[in-house]
């Protein structure tokens, strides 16, 4: 029965649940870290993200460094 329920929710509202959710794991963040220390987090935590991103895609990291960096900073 609650498992039914759930699985309805999840099926009809899953964006506003999950939209739900990461607001209030950054509220959390922001009221026990404070401002500038989750903003930094966040940072992280998205150039991480896209950093997996591009390896999961077979992009070759030399390439993409070649991108992020300016010239001449690797051999």
């Amino acid at each position: 029965m609650f498992s039914e329920i759930l699985q309805n929710l999840w099926e009809n509202y899953r964006g506003r649940l999950v939209g739900s959710l990461f607001g209030l794991i950054i509220g959390a963040m922001f009221l026990i870290l404070g401002f500038f220390q989750t903003i930094f987090l966040l940072i992280c935590i998205t150039a991480g993200y896209l950093l997996g991103k591009r390896i999961d895609n077979k992009e070759d990291l030399m390439d993409v460094l070649d991108r992020l960096l300016p010239p001449g900073h690797h051999r």
